[in-house]
């Protein structure tokens, strides 16, 4: 097989796999629609549960973390091309999240439970809305590079790469990282928050914030005009009838 054709056949696979796995998610945390989700009976006993729960998100987390790294990639491409780069990443980080699925241990106990139905309609609006957002803020900084596959049409199509203008659309305007407000509250709107639940929010909401602080060291060193964007517009919670300035590159 041609290997454009090839690289474009990998790429479409491993955004089919993350789109998958993005998809389960909203049901694994959710308790919605699945087999497996983050509650359960416990199988295991609690200690042996916390190390299992402690190893695959912090598996993730290195992964994650690691090989979105600028000094990585360029080590990473001596091995692999550059046009399945990302989608080789995005293939790693979704085959961790199919592990994670499957060998999640339920620790019992339950921390809240919400029984008015008024109160139930708003947290799981703002569980649906929460996913909305990711999925949205992921479009507005171009959803198809951010998962691999403008690099392998173009690759396909005989293009070259480029990369992708620093800009601030929408959500961009009044937070730096919208994508990661929704994760926050994709994680934590739930009527019933059990102590498995408390314990994947916890674990995730302490790696997006220390993942925020490594990705932002690496768009000022990418953008210049980033630090500007810095000191204008608040990291995770927008300011409250504050006019917001933004900044955008040509």
């Amino acid at each position: 097989m041609n290997k454009r054709v090839l690289f474009f056949v990998y790429g479409l696979a491993a955004y089919a796999l993350f789109f998958a796995t993005y998809l389960y998610a909203i049901g694994f945390i959710g308790n919605l629609l699945v087999p497996v989700s983050i509650d359960g009976t416990p199988q295991v006993p609690l200690w042996e549960a916390l190390v299992v729960n402690a190893a695959l998100l912090g598996i993730f987390a290195i992964q994650h973390s690691v090989m979105a790294r600028p000094a990585f990639k360029r080590w990473w491409t001596r091995f692999v091309p550059k046009p399945i780069e990302r989608s080789t990443y995005v293939l790693f980080s979704s085959a961790l999240l199919v592990a994670l699925f499957a060998f999640w241990q339920p620790l019992g106990g339950v921390v809240w439970n919400v029984t008015d139905p008024i109160g139930q309609a708003v947290l799981w609006g703002v569980f649906a809305l929460g996913w909305g957002v990711v999925l949205v803020s992921t479009f507005l900084i171009n959803h198809f590079d951010l998962f691999g596959l403008r690099q392998v049409w173009l690759y396909l199509t005989g293009k070259p790469y480029t990369a992708l203008p620093f800009k601030t659309p929408f959500f961009y305007r009044y937070v730096r990282h919208p994508l990661y407000v929704g994760w926050f509250m994709a994680f934590w709107a739930t009527p019933t928050m059990t102590v498995t639940h408390l314990v994947f929010a916890l674990a995730t909401t302490a790696y997006i914030l220390v993942a925020i602080q490594l990705e932002e060291r690496n768009l000022v060193e990418e953008h210049p005009e980033y630090s500007g964007y810095r000191r204008q517009v608040p990291m995770l919670v927008p300011r409250i009838g504050a006019r917001q300035s933004t900044v955008s590159a040509a």
